[in-house]
This record gives C-alpha cells, structure tokens and sequence, in this order.
C-alpha cells in the first residue's frame, strides 16, 4: 500500500518495544525452552477486521532470530475473517515465545485503528467527505498510527506542528481573536503552507475567511450548524468538520458537504483487534 512506514521508524519502535519487555532476559522462556527448539507458529485473526503492522511484526522476530522466517499470509489494508491466517513463521521456539507479545501488541494496535478507520471510510461512502486523522496519537508511535490509518483507508491530517498551520481556541484567545490570528500567521508562514482555523461558531467564520484563511475547522458543530457554515462558506476555502465525531454522527456530516471529517478516535480510542499467535508444529 502507498507511503510504507520508514525502515528506520520501523527499527526504533522494535528496539524499544523489545527493550522494554525482555529487559535483563525472559526468564520464563529461558527456564523451559531449549537453546536450539524450533517450531512453527502462525498467527490467527480471532476477529474480522483490517490488517496493519506487519512490517513490525517481521522486524521483531527478525530482531530475535534472523533466521526465522516470516511469511506473510496477507497484506497490510486487506479486510480478514474469524481464523484467518495472517501470518506464518519457522524459526527457534525461543526467539518466537520471547518475541510473541511485542509483535502482536503492534499488530493488534495498528489493525485496531486500520479497523476503526475503514468503518468510518464505509460510513461516508458516495459522499465527498475524505476521513482524516489528528494528533492525538501514542506518544513515540506516531508514524505507526497514522500509518494504520492510512491502511483502513483514511487520509493523515499534518504529522506534527511542524508540517501545517492549525490555528485552534487558544491560538486564538492568545491573538486577541481570529482574525488576528489568521493574519499573522499569514505573515509568518511562506506561500506554500495553508492556513486553516478552527471556528466554534457561525459568527467566526466571515473574519476568518475575510482574514485570509484558507481552510476551516468547524469545531464541535451539529449537522444543522454544519450545513448553515457550508451554505455560508459558498467554496471560498475548504472546510473540515471535526469534534465529537461518531459513527453515528459521520454521516450525517458528510452529507452536509464538508471536505474533510478528522476523527480523534481513530488513534485514540480504537479497540485492539483480536489477533493470536499459535505453535503449530516443530
């Protein structure tokens, strides 16, 4: 699928994640398991859903034992039943035990959020509505979740502060109001970077387009306020609805015309799928 997490991001999260749960040695696996056992393993769906974080799974095993083979039984961003094979290994009982738990938690995390967002993606389907993510990400894996998003379908709002210009309430309050705002950050940031403002009412919304705005967050809006600021809007810039967003609020939003629906419980509410890993044979 496009925009593969870089093999960097992918080294890092594996370092640490294995870091933190092996520590000084697993000590239950090295009690019982000998040296040089092997097995083969797969990992199992126990729950429909959508697949991410392969990629991560390969690394941690591969970080235990180089030679295990991993062999991917689909791919990442493809729908899975009830006792699919997602995956399939051969390598040292040792390295697959030890390494069991870490690969799964990245596995179920970012197929728990690829899974939330493609039910969202369904939700607004013959609408022009995309669904986006936001920042509120777990801290350090930033990368993997909006990843996993992407592999249910959806699309990444900006990564970090960095990359895009969000004036929110407190910038706003900070300015002395939106308009305020909207201006110096124009002044502030190059030509090439949007500037988009968050409004909590219909009366922000002609300061902040007649300040230069270039996009709209209509924050915490019902549908009927949503479809007013559309109409008020009239396509002079583009317009992101966000705030409170449910699967049963997406979409009635979406059909109010906006552009955009982020939706903060992709990343930091979606529920781990279901994914089991099993010795299947020596």
């Amino acid at each position: 699928m496009r925009g593969q997490i870089p093999a960097w991001v992918v080294e890092q999260a594996v370092t640490r994640a294995l870091r933190e749960d092996i520590g000084a040695g697993d000590i239950t696996t090295d009690a019982i398991v000998e040296a040089e056992a092997r097995c083969r393993a797969e990992i199992i769906a126990k729950a429909e859903g959508v697949i991410a974080g392969l990629a991560l799974a390969r690394a941690t095993f591969a970080a235990l034992d180089p030679g295990l083979a991993f062999e991917c039984a689909v791919s990442d961003g493809d729908r899975v039943k009830v006792g699919t094979a997602v995956a399939r290994l051969a390598g040292r009982t040792a390295a697959i035990l030890t390494g069991e738990r870490t690969a799964l938690n990245f596995l179920q995390r970012m197929s728990g959020i690829a899974t939330a967002t493609a039910r969202y993606v369904e939700a607004v389907k013959g609408t022009n509505a995309v669904i986006c993510d936001t920042r509120k990400t777990a801290p350090g894996l930033r990368e993997l979740d909006k990843y996993a998003v992407r592999a249910g379908g959806g699309r990444n709002h900006r990564v970090g502060l960095y990359d895009g210009v969000l004036i929110k309430d407190n910038h706003i309050r900070a300015a002395g109001g939106v308009a305020e705002a909207v201006k110096r950050a124009r002044r502030a940031a190059h030509h090439l970077v949007r500037i988009e403002a968050e409004v909590q009412s219909l009366d922000q919304i002609p300061e902040a387009i007649g300040a230069g705005a270039e996009a709209l967050l209509l924050d915490n809006m019902s549908a009927a306020d949503v479809a007013r600021a559309v109409e008020m809007i009239a396509g002079r810039c583009q317009i992101e609805a966000s705030g409170g967003v449910t699967l049963e609020s997406v979409r009635a939003l979406a059909e109010c015309g906006v552009d955009y629906i982020s939706v903060g419980a992709l990343t930091h509410s979606a529920v781990a799928l279901d994914l089991s890993l099993e010795i299947v044979g020596s």
